[in-house]
């Protein structure tokens, strides 16, 4: 059984995406409209690199695979982008929220 590692790397330009596959020594890159159809062009280049050997290619996304699976679930379900929405709230926020925790439990009690 092959264990070459596969390797699919994404990089975003704009509004299209380059994809790179790689299998051992050979390296074939396409790029295609969205993530979407980027993901599709990486299936089509294993088929021709790597014929008959079962996909178990890694899709990395700035060489991270979750954040490839995390971008490609919000492509394909048509949500907003994680890299979009705040990953963590600043310090203000979270004084914001605190004190209005505070001032919830005061109201209440």
């Amino acid at each position: 059984m092959d264990h070459t590692p596969i390797t699919v790397d994404y990089m975003p330009e704009g509004e299209d995406w380059t994809v790179t596959v790689r299998y051992g020594q050979l390296e074939e890159a396409a790029t295609a409209p969205g993530l979407i159809a980027a993901r599709d062009q990486a299936d089509q280049i294993l088929e021709r690199i790597a014929p008959g050997i079962p996909s178990r290619a890694v899709h990395l996304l700035d060489g991270d695979a979750f954040a490839f699976t995390t971008a490609y679930l919000h492509a394909r379900h048509g949500l907003t982008p994680v890299a979009d929405a705040p990953t963590q709230p600043d310090g203000e926020e979270v004084e914001e929220a605190e004190e209005q925790g505070a001032q919830a439990t005061t109201n209440t009690g």
